[in-house]
């Protein structure tokens, strides 16, 4: 099977298709990013749907790249009879979803191989195929695909195959057009036009972005990756369009990550507004508002697309998984759990909007104190963390910080902007938790914080303390906290969320090296005046990227390959934010707005020595006094 990495992905702000290194479409889901996919060779084998476009010799392609600035990609391949190249885009959404491949020569003249294999709701339904005049028909159901080309077209062993040559300067075009099947034949494109418009499309939204430094064109792969993987209608942004891709090759951590995560809503404010998608963020915050609206105590971690509420946990038990990684998994239960700390990002969202978009007034501030008013009461219980963990529920000090962040967010809302509340008793709260996580998550002797209340493990989340504004970012125990993470979490330098084997997670197996979390790395390594052992991080974090600039979820340190649901959302929003507080030489608060320019409002501390050279840092005992909310 081809890695992770050997995908690259094309989208129409609907959905998104993953194309190997080897010209295969192996992932598709139609006509939305939760549907059920038609081409499930990535979780299975080819048996189970792709569409192969390629040289007839077969292999991995000699090059690729994106075009510039666009989501269109461009596969090369060099032959003993010449040189292709393919062309592969989706043009933004209409009514129906297209997919466009030309088959351009280059040198000689090269001969060709297509196999097309539709097989609907997750490879387990083969259409009803019929050949027309402009090439086939195929119908299952709901779903109903035509595929329009000039190239030769025949039924062998239930797949579509093209056997053809291209010359040098002969472009052959496919097109794949799915439409709801009761509905009457769409119109067909002219993919050569859509191609033209496709571009114009992808430049006009990239010129909006206002990011510069030297880090600007792996930060801008990023947002077209984040604005490919927002479903266009309502502004949700799923957190990867794959399922079941596993955190651990042959293991079951297999989940479904097309939905859209509440925990993303802070991190995703941020990077679009430091860039100038003030449009994009707007939709973003609409699209939270309308999702967590109804009773406080409903707040979910996640919804779908369209904020629906119900994503029940299913598994495919014909398909075979990643690399035989079953079960394959639609659905996440995951949605059911207890996360406290899902108020506190919202509101913490919500307050950055308030301190970017709109200045003077909140549309939305009953909503948040009728969410404060429920945390109010649920604060103190324990819960399943930020991670998901499936295990006993605990008092975890993430959940508790973020309920303090909730606190402090609704006391500047009512102080700074003057909107109604009962700031001395929301105040009081915020002290109250700021003591209880200073008496309950820190290690004295250790100079640490825990994951949770009377247990030594580490979790990665710990240093998000100073992104949130729990600490600065240069406080004695956050320094220590930094330092045992890395000590105790590091793998070849790179972050693991916590270690499986010693949290009781409820999971058997082990994961990768965690993306995000090594960016944060990045972000409290800055704060701690450690500046140039931060750039070294996200240099090597940046190295991970596959050849068109995607992240999946984790890194597999000893196989050295991306592991995870992909392109994963959660990585690509620590690489920008990382990015630009390097480009600034300094840190900032989640509900602060960050510059694109590079002047920095919060510079860190003078360069720091590392642990290395500070082998009695980690022990440094915590200063007196009130702790510095």
């Amino acid at each position: 099977m081809a890695r992770i990495e050997d995908y690259a992905m094309v989208g129409d702000l609907h959905t998104a298709a993953l194309i190997s290194t080897e010209g295969s479409i192996d992932w598709l889901c139609l006509p939305r990013f939760d549907s059920p996919a038609c081409f499930n060779a990535l979780l299975d084998t080819a048996a189970a749907g792709r569409w192969l476009l390629a040289p007839a010799g077969g292999g991995e392609c000699t090059r690729r790249r994106y075009r510039e600035d666009t989501l269109i990609l461009e596969t090369e391949w060099e032959t003993r009879e010449g040189a292709v190249r393919i062309i592969d885009f989706m043009p933004p959404r209409d009514e129906v979803a297209d997919i466009v491949r030309i088959v351009v020569g280059v040198r000689g003249t090269v001969r060709m191989r297509g196999e097309l294999a539709l097989r609907f709701d997750y490879g387990h339904i083969v259409p009803w195929v019929r050949h027309d005049e402009h090439g086939i028909h195929a119908v299952a159901g709901p779903d109903a695909v035509y595929l329009v080309t000039e190239a030769p077209l025949r039924g062998e062993r239930m797949h579509t195959v093209s056997d053809f040559t291209v010359t040098a300067g002969e472009r052959v075009p496919f097109v794949l057009t799915w439409s709801p099947s009761h509905l009457a034949r769409p119109r067909t494109v002219d993919p050569e036009a859509v191609l033209v418009s496709t571009e114009e499309f992808w430049h006009s939204w990239s010129a909006k972005c206002t990011i510069t430094g030297p880090y600007r064109d792996a930060v801008q792969r990023s947002l077209i990756t984040l604005k490919a993987l927002t479903f266009a209608p309502t502004g949700g942004i799923v957190a990867a369009v794959t399922t079941s891709l596993p955190e651990e090759i042959g293991g079951t951590r297999n989940w479904d990550y097309r939905f859209c995560w509440l925990r993303d809503a802070t991190l995703t404010l941020q990077a679009l507004l430091a860039a100038g998608y003030t449009q994009e963020a707007g939709a973003w915050r609409d699209w939270l508002l309308r999702a967590v609206a109804g009773d406080p105590a409903d707040l979910q971690i996640m919804y779908g697309l369209h904020g629906e509420r119900r994503l029940p946990e299913t598994e495919l038990p014909w398909l075979k998984g990643y690399e035989n990684s079953a079960p394959v998994r639609t659905g996440n239960g995951a949605a059911g759990q207890l996360q406290l700390d899902v108020w506190g990002e919202v509101l913490d969202c919500l307050s950055l909007t308030r301190n970017s978009l709109l200045k003077h007034t909140d549309d939305a501030w009953d909503v948040q104190v009728a969410l404060m008013e429920h945390l109010e009461t649920a604060w103190r219980q324990p819960d399943n963390g930020l991670w998901e963990m499936r295990g006993p529920q605990r008092h975890f000090t993430h959940s508790k910080v973020m309920a303090w962040v909730a606190a402090d967010r609704m006391v500047k809302g009512v102080r700074d902007f003057g909107l109604t509340g009962p700031a001395d008793r929301w105040e009081e709260l915020r002290d109250t938790i700021h003591a209880e996580v200073m008496a309950n998550g820190f290690d004295a002797e250790r100079n640490t914080f825990v994951q949770s209340y009377g247990r030594p493990e580490l979790d990665a989340s710990l240093l998000l303390l100073p992104r949130v504004g729990f600490l600065p970012p240069d406080d004695p125990r956050i320094i220590g906290t930094i330092d045992a993470v890395q000590r105790e979490l590091t793998h070849d330098g790179f972050l693991r969320r916590y270690l499986p084997t010693e949290s009781d997670d409820g999971l058997p197996g082990e994961e990768g090296v965690f993306l995000a979390c090594s960016f944060w790395l990045v972000e409290a390594l800055i704060g701690a005046g450690r500046r140039h052992e931060a750039r070294e991080l996200f240099e090597r974090l940046l190295a991970l990227r596959n050849d068109v600039g995607l992240l999946s979820e984790e890194w597999g340190v000893e196989a050295g390959r991306q592991l995870g649901n992909t392109p994963q959302a959660f990585s690509h929003f620590a690489l920008i934010l990382s990015a630009l507080e390097l480009h600034d030489d300094g840190v900032r608060r989640s509900d602060t707005p960050l510059d694109a320019g590079g002047a920095a409002r919060h510079p860190g501390p003078a360069e720091h020595p590392g642990p290395a050279e500070h082998p009695g840092l980690a022990g440094h005992p915590a200063h007196g006094g009130t702790p510095r909310p």
